[in-house]
């Protein structure tokens, strides 16, 4: 049934956001932009490919993530993620000057926050029983 979610339909989202974030950016050398930025890497139509394919779903990705949290719903997100890395810097787990671990975090909030954001309308309804109006009765 297409309106079954659970943990695994969550993680699957998690994963695809993950690989979607990643694979754009990332502090190693193993993402589109480190590819595009290499030394002698000439631009051609294998990269204008990947890139064309990378933006069509960062357009799908933050257009369902926005339609279903609203500017308000990231903004919060944003904002409680932040939170959660301050306390860690505060309680000394995590240092201001590890600019290496910091990106990481900081791609793992954008990539959850897509998650939820494309699980938000199933979770919703889960908590409160409330259909979209862009759900379609079976």
């Amino acid at each position: 049934m297409a309106k079954d979610f659970d943990g695994g339909s969550f993680l699957l989202r998690v994963l695809f956001a993950a690989v979607l974030v990643f694979g754009t950016y990332n502090p190693t050398s193993f993402s589109y932009v480190s590819y595009v930025l290499a030394e002698g890497h000439e631009f051609g139509p294998i990269t204008a490919i990947i890139g064309l394919l990378l933006l069509i779903a960062w357009i799908v990705f933050l257009r369902a993530t926005f339609l279903s949290l609203g500017w308000l719903g990231v903004t919060l997100g944003a904002a409680l993620f932040g939170c959660i890395i301050w306390l860690f810097v505060d309680l000394g787990w995590l240092s201001i000057d590890s600019t290496g671990a910091i990106t990481w975090l900081a791609l793992i909030v954008l990539a959850l926050i897509l998650a939820v954001g494309l699980s938000w309308s199933h979770i919703r309804r889960r908590l409160t029983g409330q259909v979209d109006v862009d759900d379609i009765e079976e």
